[in-house]
């Protein structure tokens, strides 16, 4: 099975033998990716039908909210902490990304980027809510809160201190420079450390 283009740039880069928290880790497919590779690899997901399929497949995966239940782990207990395409539904992304790189000594968050063309096209020519193949569903029946974009999310962590050690973009399953990503990327993968 091919991973998700984040979740595939996350597992290259993850050192083989290390511990990961994979929040919001869906049905596992990069976890069983780290674990393939010699990570120990757990996870943590809101939905109870997922965390089921996770455990059936032997992967470790606790169900909780990373709003609430991220507080309960240790400092530093896991050399990544990985939130992938979860950052816009946090009550207050600034605050899990502090639980983040609480938790891990290095975090992956991805993201899709609200300010690609595409969707700047469907709001101003349309003047609604894009429906796209990264984010298929209806303002109404989205898990989104916060419509974050790169720009907003590089601006962010400035002002949080936190450092990018690395960053890639991707339109559909294609690698893009950073030059233009706010633009052109679809979604967004950084790597960050304190």
């Amino acid at each position: 099975m091919s991973l998700r283009p984040d979740l595939a740039v996350i597992a290259d880069h993850v050192r083989p033998s290390t511990r990961a928290l994979d929040i919001g880790c869906g049905d596992g497919a990069l976890m069983a990716a780290l674990v393939a590779k010699g990570c120990d690899a757990r996870g943590m997901e809101i939905d109870p039908e997922l965390v089921e399929r996770c455990v059936a497949r032997g992967l470790s995966v606790v169900q909780g909210d990373a709003d609430r239940d991220l507080a309960d782990y240790p400092d530093k207990a896991f050399d990544y902490a990985i939130l992938s395409q979860t950052l816009q539904t946090a009550a207050r992304p600034d605050r899990m990304l502090d639980e983040l790189l609480r938790v891990g000594r290095q975090a992956f968050v991805s993201f899709p980027n609200f300010a690609h063309w595409r969707m700047r096209a469907a709001l101003a020519l349309g003047g609604r809510m894009p429906v796209t193949r990264h984010l298929p569903v209806s303002w109404y029946e989205t898990q989104n809160i916060h419509h974050v974009t790169v720009a907003d999310f590089r601006d962010l962590i400035a002002a949080m201190g936190v450092k990018c050690e690395r960053a890639w973009f991707f339109s559909g399953n294609r690698a893009i420079g950073p030059a233009a990503a706010n633009l052109r990327a679809e979604h967004a993968v950084f790597e960050l450390s304190r």
